[in-house]
């Protein structure tokens, strides 16, 4: 799950930065509140990528994903974006469970512990 979960906010992390650009033009922002919230949210994308195992973590990533559906009130289409990076997230740790539920059995079954699967048969993928 982790590995999914980093891939998702690395690219968000491209993503906001590349929002900025767009916001900064726009008149009634200024450029320092601009790079000010996106690079929070750029750290904060970046920090979540080295904590997604401690708790509370997702949660976090769940309110980023929140403040760029949020964000496509003054940048349009980080509306669209935020939508499906949210999308991305609820994927990334859905299937991530999935996988480390998968490999957990792979590694009991490949130990020869008793589990779900006898170590005589080879888990499904």
């Amino acid at each position: 799950m982790r590995t999914l979960c980093a891939s998702t906010l690395i690219g968000e992390f491209f993503v906001i930065g590349f929002a900025g650009l767009v916001a900064m033009k726009q008149d009634d922002l200024s450029m320092g509140a601009v790079w000010t919230v996106c690079g929070v949210a750029m750290a904060l994308c970046v920090l979540l990528c080295g904590v997604l195992t401690r708790p509370g973590a997702l949660g976090v990533g769940w309110a980023l994903q929140g403040a760029l559906v949020v964000s496509g009130y003054w940048v349009g289409t980080m509306l669209f974006l935020g939508v499906i990076f949210a999308g991305l997230w609820w994927a990334s740790i859905h299937y991530g469970r999935k996988v480390d539920e998968i490999k957990a059995r792979h590694a009991a079954a490949a130990a020869g512990a008793p589990g779900p699967v006898s170590a005589g048969t080879r888990p499904p993928l």
